[in-house]
């Protein structure tokens, strides 16, 4: 991304001298005449760099001042330009906001040395020590600055999914050395003129043109479906998900890392601030997740109609399979004390009710029948029980044997209500905000 320089000066041809020194393909160059206009650009642009003459007021600290009480929250480099050099200048400059000071008629390359001195710092103290990136404030700003281009551009949402339970289970060397690894798949398909910042640790951002979005985001699912495997154990790969280990016998199963991505463009919509273009990016992004493959999505042209978009009702509803009257009664109190919506069932009858759940509490059924294991396979290849979080509960203590039939969790008997009650939460919300 373009660093941003703003100079606030009245005199043209010095103005306009100072841009054409600082102004290159990676550094832009903006010119206010007067401070109100000023305040404008600063409030759009977010400028990295503010020099400001005291050709537009001899009182440079009080101007210095008033900037960095607007920018408190981005926190520009602001360099004082002054005809004066009077040691009291300086200090009242510095003292009320100014970063640095200098003193007219300047040395031109001294000049533009001590720009891209102030720019270098500015950039490098916005970046993430783990990813080498630029961080989420920079990458917000990035977002703000493109929507006052009149140019096209287009903005990759990226993430990398069940990056927790990975980092959780391989630890966080692992996870730090899958994270390096992907931005550097990611860096090699784009070039100087696109952006790469992060946005949490597992979430990145790109902007680039919109010829190149499809085929950046194509080659970054391919790539990361190619190398992701390498990053487990084969006796991971063998089974086809992990096991995240809770207390003794407890676990849950983990699907394998995959890479979500999500592209919007200006091309069909105009969006007016950070959060209308964030939310977007968002949405889009999580349409085009899937559960266990990467895939991308790009915003295309809008066809509307009346009642076209179906909303999603928060789903709360739990479905108890436990024979165990005295355990049935026992899971509904408290699960309803929680502000769940609990219905017992005996058997697998529920299957064809109209409303699906959003977790199932399942026994596994005695070491004879494994009759729970049964209906939990059934569950599992229902295409209508997709998105229903499956816990299974049992006597007998064979976790990959019950996680191997579609289970998201074992818990095995006796377990702590807390930690039912934990689990139930988890669940409800992965299923209702994923």
């Amino acid at each position: 991304m373009q660093s941003v320089t703003l100079i606030i000066d009245k005199r043209r041809e010095l103005s306009v001298k100072y841009k054409k020194l600082l102004e290159n393909k990676l550094s832009k160059v903006i010119l206010s005449k007067n401070f109100i206009s000023a305040m404008k650009i600063i409030q759009d642009k977010e400028p990295d760099l503010i020099i400001i003459s005291d050709s537009i007021d001899n009182d440079l600290g009080d101007y210095c001042k008033k900037i960095r009480a607007l920018t408190y929250n981005m926190r520009p480099v602001i360099v004082a330009l002054s005809k004066s050099s009077e040691i009291q200048d300086r200090l009242n400059a510095l003292a009320n906001g100014a970063d640095d000071f200098l003193s007219e008629p300047v040395n031109n390359e001294e000049f533009v040395m001590r720009m891209k001195a102030h720019l270098r710092r500015e950039f490098e103290s916005n970046l993430d020590s783990k990813k080498l990136l630029p961080n989420k404030s920079y990458s917000l700003r990035a977002l703000k600055r493109i929507l006052t281009s009149k140019d096209l551009w287009a903005c990759l949402y990226i993430s990398i999914e069940n990056f927790k339970n990975y980092r959780e289970t391989y630890t966080e060397l692992a996870s730090d050395k899958l994270i390096q690894t992907f931005c550097a798949i990611i860096q090699s398909s784009l070039n100087e003129d696109d952006y790469l910042g992060g946005i949490s640790e597992n979430e990145f951002l790109i902007i680039t043109s919109p010829l190149k979005a499809e085929k950046i985001a194509n080659f970054l699912t391919f790539a990361f479906d190619s190398v992701a495997k390498k990053f487990y154990s084969q006796q991971d790969l063998k089974r086809g998900y992990v096991i995240i280990e809770g207390d003794e016998f407890a676990g849950r199963r983990a699907e394998f890392i995959h890479t979500t991505i999500g592209v919007v463009t200006n091309e069909f919509q105009k969006y007016t601030d950070t959060n209308q273009l964030l939310t977007a990016l968002i949405n889009i992004h999580n349409l085009a997740n899937l559960p266990d493959r990467s895939n991308y999505l790009i915003e295309r042209a809008k066809i509307s109609a009346e009642d076209a978009v179906e909303f999603n009702r928060y789903n709360n509803k739990i479905y108890v399979i436990e024979p165990d009257e005295a355990m049935n009664v026992l899971l509904k109190t408290i699960l309803e004390l929680q502000g769940y919506d609990i219905s017992i069932y005996n058997d697998d009858d529920f299957i064809n009710e109209t409303t699906k759940p959003a977790i199932i509490i399942l026994d596994a059924g005695n070491a004879e029948n494994l009759k729970g294991l049964k209906i939990c396979k059934i569950l599992r290849e229902h295409p209508d029980f997709a998105n229903t979080k499956i816990i299974v509960t049992s006597i007998f203590h064979d976790k990959e044997l019950i996680l191997n039939c579609g289970a998201d969790l074992y818990l095995p008997k006796p377990y702590e209500l807390s930690s039912l009650i934990k689990w139930v939460k988890i669940f409800i919300d992965e299923v209702n905000f994923r």
